[in-house]
């Protein structure tokens, strides 16, 4: 829909900030009920929890606390480039940016209690502020002339990392991640904190579904397409993060530490693109599980319990991956290999 009929759709006053907050409840409950209410207050609760491990650990260190302000930015930052609203927002309101910053600062409140609760009061003051200035960051652009972008270091047959690279701005955050690294590598915990980092933009190229014309051209038998997903994914994976691996290894850590984080790590990937085709094509299930998943990755430090449900979570999604596929190749009349 173009800017101008959006713009003569709508009235000439803007907005006011109590119907645009009503607006978000209502989107908020329609969530909850497509979603269910078991299944978001489950991811609710991991979340939570696993936010409070985090603050936990990173709070320990006193450069790790002033991170948690640049996490919770980077997670906003990334939501807020990808809104389908934006635009009709700024066309129904221009003052709108005041309202997402206030929307913002409100969704950073849980890791602000979290960092005063470890008696980090400075991390606490800016996670708000830099919360709140995400709102001004421009939209990701759209439709962006192909003789414009970089030619991609990724297969095309890999368009999940093609695409998701150029949206992320990958390429550029991956030598910051590995600088940051590589100055702190006598700390086991910054290689580890840039993997989290670096898995984050993992997650966020397999978090759309791709159009159901591009599962038609590379269209198999569920297995064989799963594999080639697999592989693609996790050797790409693996080859980005193998030097945080090698940092880890050379620091005080150990070998035997470093390779239980890369297989870890590893799984989780695993489990990340099979929850998109478990749920494919539903973005909003298919992120959520993703966050479920994550959520209950970051858990596993502090109870033995959690490896076990990503465990019994991977025999499902690969189950449920393999099913949602055949279906959508019998229903959709996709082209068989061998047909």
């Amino acid at each position: 829909m173009s800017p101008a009929l959006v713009s003569s759709m709508l009235p000439a006053l803007p907005i006011p900030l109590l119907a645009y907050a009503r607006l978000r409840l209502r989107l908020l409950g329609r969530l909850a009920r497509e979603v269910g209410w078991l299944r978001l207050a489950l991811l609710l609760a991991l979340l939570g929890l696993a936010l409070l491990q985090v603050l936990v650990v990173l709070g320990q260190h006193p450069l790790g606390r002033w991170l948690v302000p640049l996490l919770v930015a980077s997670l906003l930052l990334s939501a807020h480039r990808q809104r389908a609203d934006g635009q009709f927002l700024k066309i129904a309101a221009p003052q709108c940016s005041a309202w997402l910053a206030s929307e913002y600062a409100c969704l950073s409140l849980p890791a602000v209690l979290g960092l005063l609760a470890v008696r980090a009061g400075g991390p606490a003051v800016l996670t708000p502020v830099l919360a709140a200035l995400v709102a001004w960051a421009p939209p990701a652009r759209a439709g962006q002339p192909t003789r414009h972008r970089w030619r991609s270091l990724f297969r095309s047959e890999a368009f999940e990392w093609v695409g998701g690279m150029r949206a992320t701005k990958g390429l550029v955050v991956w030598p910051v991640l590995l600088a940051l690294a590589a100055w702190q590598r006598a700390s086991p915990l910054a290689p580890i904190g840039a993997l989290v980092a670096w898995l984050l933009v993992v997650v966020a190229c397999y978090s759309v579904p791709e159009p159901l014309a591009m599962l038609a051209v590379a269209a198999r038998s569920p297995e064989q397409f799963l594999r080639r997903r697999l592989a693609l994914g996790l050797g790409y994976a693996a080859a980005t993060a193998a030097p945080f691996w090698g940092l880890l290894e050379a620091g005080p850590a150990g070998g035997g530490a470093a390779v239980a984080v890369a297989l870890f790590w590893l799984m989780l990937v695993g489990l990340v693109i099979l929850a998109k085709y478990a749920f494919y094509p539903n973005a909003t299930h298919i992120r959520l599980t993703q966050s479920l998943l994550l959520a209950t990755a970051l858990g596993a430090a502090a109870h033995p319990a959690y490896p076990v449900l990503l465990l019994v979570a991977l025999s499902g999604l690969v189950w449920q991956s393999r099913r949602r596929l055949r279906a959508m190749i019998t229903d959709h009349e996709l082209p068989h290999p061998h047909a």
